[in-house]
């Protein structure tokens, strides 16, 4: 991946910000508001690129049968009287 475009996306938002300091404009979102939604959609995006990749955790999640649990067979042996070898 490369820096450029981040490069670009900074160097653009300063000029903005210039341009608005310059004309005493105020920005049209406060900006921890603004930053905030930047960071939900990057958290969504990102989300979206696991589950896609982790198919089979979000089958196996989706369609797990019941929350019952089974009993192992330890616990049947438990439940049976010991036989007696005389």
């Amino acid at each position: 991946m490369t820096w450029q475009p981040y490069v670009l996306s900074l160097a653009a938002g300063i000029g903005i910000g210039v341009i608005y300091g310059l004309i005493a404009v105020r920005s049209p979102a406060p900006p921890i508001i603004a930053l905030l939604g930047l960071l939900g959609m990057l958290a969504g995006e990102a989300a979206v690129q696991w589950v896609r990749g982790n198919n089979d955790v979000l089958s196996n999640c989706l369609h797990s049968k019941s929350f019952s649990v089974a009993k192992s067979d330890n616990a049947t042996a438990k439940d049976t009287p010991p036989s007696s070898n005389t």
